[in-house]
């Protein structure tokens, strides 16, 4: 259902941020607590302002309101922001710019009993990644196939 509805709204939101000549890091729709989230990333060079996610939200919430049948079977919380430090990952695009950083990983499937890993990615092909990564006190590698990621973004590292 959520998967639906991201591609709907990536459908017919992508003209619009194309339009400013924005990018579309991510669309997300979750639920947090009682409510659920519609959560559109925009980004641009040298950032967006808070002026370009009003504009943008201002553009796409009247006609979110228009599809019919209505696909969202709550009522949720329309939120257009800027990815931040930690961008999603998610295109091949967004794969290559993130090649020699630090990224966090979280998998459908654990790997060598992990389901997270956090580490500076290393390679980067059509079906895997390797991270290098900490682990106590050594510095190992590990393969990960893309089909197994549920989630990527870039990090923080501490």
């Amino acid at each position: 259902m959520s998967q639906k509805i991201i591609q709907l709204v990536t459908d017919l939101a992508l003209p619009i941020i194309e339009s400013r000549e924005f990018e579309l890091s991510a669309v997300e729709y979750e639920k947090m607590g009682q409510d659920y989230i519609l959560r559109i990333l925009i980004d641009k060079p040298g950032g967006i302002t808070l002026n370009d996610t009003a504009d943008v939200s201002e553009e796409i919430a009247p006609l979110l309101d228009q599809i019919q049948p209505d696909p969202f079977p709550d009522h949720y919380m329309l939120e257009v922001a800027s990815p931040g430090v930690e961008k999603p990952i998610n295109k091949a695009a967004d794969w290559q710019n993130a090649l020699n950083e630090y990224i966090h990983v979280n998998l459908y499937q654990a790997i060598d009993g992990e389901k997270m890993f956090e580490g500076d990615l290393i390679e980067n092909n059509d079906e895997d990644i390797i991270l290098s990564y900490r682990d106590k006190t050594r510095t190992k590698t590990v393969a990960i196939p893309k089909k197994l990621i549920s989630k990527a973004r870039l990090a923080i590292k501490f």
